[in-house]
């Protein structure tokens, strides 16, 4: 692992100090910090409403300090639901309870049986009246230079906007403009634009260990985590993705959130205007695709969108059984050259046309391939995953760890509806787990190379 992330930083460190002497960059940055200035001084700050704001939400310890553990993939899993109109069948609500109870355990029961030589070297070290930040004590838990992070976060978002007007000169238009393009805009080209993402989440904890620091203050770092969240929502939106925008708009308020930069009140509006925004896009979207008339009530899209994709999935387990269809081949299928998509599979499974892409939900690959012991498994492994991230994050309070746990939450939660299918957002899981893995056999003493 460090000779990959040496070679790595060294690489995007390298990229990123000839690209910010350029000039191009040389005036970006300093047109971004004239107008930070401006706004860290304007009289106008002095107008937007303190922390204190709505301080009744601050007294509830779950608002205050629970919002974003892995449980949260059960309550929005638990909403998508309820959202939908039609009764769940018997054996689809089996295997609901089954994904449930699996996650659960491996969220909260599993993580109580780790890292546990760091909460006993936090809680002696806060008795004997220890000064020190909490990263500095928990020292056996690998620590990554932040400006190395920083760098490989403005290399993968540089990456995302170069592929972006890479789509757009492949369909000779704005996508944003022309709903039409979007359908002929090339996987290729498209999915590196979604590198954009974790790039700026990356470089986002690059800001918030400055402010930690007390490099820069809390009004610098808000600031230029809108500044991030707008050019994130800005490349994604040109080509007309719904998804994307919720998940940049979520994994920055979890940074912020963990970071103390976002006040619970400033969180709950945000995931108000997240919702908001799923309802508006997709409502401007069926309109321009001619799905709907504007008559038509603006909370049906998303009753209809819930209704068809829980539809989906009890198609899929009804044909699954208890041990799956496909035993791997499914989520095999998001490999870079595979003749058909994850969705698409679903697609021929369900109506046998492989031209259109369906969403499964999180539990529709792990039903394909495996079934019931699939859903059982797999849930298990995803909340054993986020659970230990949740840990990780409570013991350390490393900007990196709150990216990194702020980043697999977001695709957990987004999957809820989507899946997790797409090759990088998988790529993303299984780097995580890799670092997470090697924290734990760190804490258990065991040397890694």
């Amino acid at each position: 692992m460090s000779l990959i992330y040496s070679i790595t930083s060294t690489i995007t460190r390298n990229i990123e100090k000839i690209l910010r002497e350029s000039l191009l960059f040389t005036i970006i940055f300093n047109i971004l910090e004239f107008i930070e200035n401006q706004w860290v001084n304007s009289y106008f700050k002095g107008l937007y409403p303190s922390e204190r704001f709505l301080s009744i939400v601050n007294k509830s310890k779950i608002l205050k300090e629970e919002i974003f553990s892995p449980l949260i993939v059960l309550v929005t899993f638990t909403l998508f639901i309820l959202l939908a109109t039609d009764p769940v069948p018997r054996d689809l609500q089996t295997t609901i309870i089954i994904a449930f109870l699996s996650f659960f355990i491996g969220a909260i029961i599993f993580p109580r049986f780790i890292l546990n030589n760091q909460l006993n070297q936090l809680n002696d070290e806060t008795n004997t009246d220890n000064k020190e930040s909490k990263t500095d004590k928990s020292k056996q838990i690998p620590l990554f230079n932040s400006y190395d992070v920083y760098s490989i976060g403005f290399c993968l978002s540089l990456i995302g906007i170069v592929f972006l007007f890479l789509s757009i000169a492949s369909v000779g238009g704005l996508p944003i403009l022309k709903s039409s393009l979007r359908y002929s805009l090339k996987p290729a080209f498209t999915m590196p634009v979604f590198l954009i993402i974790p790039g700026i989440g990356l470089m986002a904890s690059h800001y918030l260990n400055q402010y930690k620091n007390n490099e820069i203050s809390r009004s610098q770092t808000r600031f230029r985590f809108l500044v991030l969240t707008a050019i994130g929502i800005g490349t994604v939106l040109t080509l007309q993705y719904r998804t994307p925008i919720i998940a940049i708009l979520l994994m920055m308020i979890i940074i912020g959130y963990y970071g103390k930069i976002l006040s619970v009140w400033e969180v709950i509006l945000g995931a108000l205007l997240g919702v908001c925004a799923i309802i508006g896009i997709g409502y401007l979207r069926s309109l321009n695709e001619l799905a709907i008339s504007s008559n038509t009530n603006i909370f049906s899209t998303l009753n209809s969108r819930a209704n068809f994709t829980m539809h989906v999935l009890n198609l899929l387990n009804y044909i699954s059984g208890n041990f799956g269809l496909m035993h791997g081949k499914m989520i095999a299928s998001a490999m870079p050259g595979s003749d058909l998509g994850p969705r698409m599979m679903v697609g021929k499974l369900i109506a046998w046309r492989t031209e259109v892409t369906v969403t499964p939900t999180l539990l529709g690959q792990m039903l394909v391939d495996f079934g019931k012991l699939g859903v059982a498994v797999e849930m298990c492994l995803l909340g054993f995953l986020l659970g230990t991230g949740y840990k990780i994050v409570k013991i350390t309070e490393n900007s990196f760890y709150i990216a990194l746990y702020g980043l697999i939450l977001t695709y957990s939660i987004v999957g809820v509806e989507t899946g997790i299918l797409d090759i990088q957002i998988l790529a993303y899981f299984f780097i995580s787990a890799f670092i997470y893995f090697a924290v734990i056999l760190k804490d258990k003493g065991i040397r890694i190379y």
